[in-house]
């Protein structure tokens, strides 16, 4: 299949690809499967009763990747799927999903993805997931992921959770369950502008023995967007848990920020911290010193902060 302009800038945003992967690969366009390719160890096969589909990983699988992204090119389009991801025993496998979101008219486009991940005893995963908007249309870019992550015993995974541009409406909803000795490690980026608004909610239940996860968020908030984060960790085992949430306000964007955790345990170990506010100006005298002008430093300074 040959991808079109508007295709291939999508996919380079959302999955960092420019042409169509070998292996395991689905690609979904316009609230339809238009490319589907299994692997020997990675197993895509469609849902039987609901739109979406259902990635294995065969156990001890190593060094193989699955690129899921979801394309929208038509404005009005309503997409809603549900993905159940399971990643075998002993496995070492990254899955790269995302969504970008192509809107030239005036109605509102949106994708509503539903990942249900199981990562199964010593396997590792890492998790990318990119969000991206463009389109000189009037109609709103809307996407809302939510992410249901179970993880057994010895596992380890980490979450690359992005938004690069572009998003006018989004509610992003991650959940998590460690079993014992099981490590997460989160990371969101996350840029807003405009009257863009964004939510993120996280859930994270260390419910094993020596089970530990960290929530590190970093964002930018410009012109008059407004984001509100909500991380949480519960610690029902003795197990360590760190939230770290970082905010840059630019122009008349607003940040609420309310990082919680909470101990069910006598040994459970839990910290957190927050920090908003806008770019230090001893930081930008630097750069402009050097020869760049305000806006310029201001971008090399944002780019910093959000890799």
């Amino acid at each position: 299949m040959k991808l079109n302009a508007i295709e291939t800038e999508l996919l380079k945003q959302i999955a960092d690809l420019h042409k169509i992967p070998t292996g395991a690969v689905n690609i979904r366009k316009n609230g339809e499967g238009i490319i589907r390719h299994s692997s020997a160890n990675i197993e895509v096969k469609p849902k039987s009763d609901k739109p979406g589909i259902e990635i294995i990983v065969a156990p001890g699988t190593k060094n193989e990747a699955v690129h899921i992204p979801v394309m929208i090119t038509m404005s009005g389009v309503k997409d809603v799927v549900y993905n159940t991801i399971i990643i075998g025993e002993g496995a070492d496998v990254t899955v790269v999903a995302g969504c970008g979101i192509h809107n030239s008219g005036s109605e509102k486009s949106q994708h509503d993805g539903i990942h249900d991940i199981i990562v199964k005893k010593g396997a590792r995963m890492r998790y990318i997931e990119k969000h991206y908007g463009q389109g000189e249309g009037k109609g709103e870019k809307v996407l809302n992921p939510k992410t249901l992550l179970t993880m057994e015993e010895n596992s380890i995974v980490e979450m690359e959770l992005v938004q690069i541009k572009g998003v006018d409406n989004t509610v992003r909803d991650t959940r998590a369950k460690l079993a014992e000795r099981a490590s997460l490690l989160v990371t969101e980026r996350l840029l807003t502008d405009g009257s863009q608004y964004a939510v993120s909610d996280m859930t994270i239940e260390l419910v094993g023995k020596d089970s530990n996860a960290q929530i590190i968020s970093r964002s930018v908030a410009k012109d008059n967007s407004k984001q509100i984060f909500r991380p949480v960790i519960i610690a029902y085992e003795k197990s360590k848990g760190h939230v770290e949430c970082d905010s840059i306000l630019m122009d008349q964007g607003k940040i609420s920020s309310t990082p919680a955790i909470t101990a069910e345990h006598p040994d459970a170990q839990l910290t957190h911290e927050a920090a908003i506010g806008r770019i230090a100006e001893e930081q930008l005298l630097k750069l402009m010193t050097l020869g760049l002008t305000e806006e310029e430093a201001e971008d090399v300074i944002l780019r910093g902060f959000l890799q």
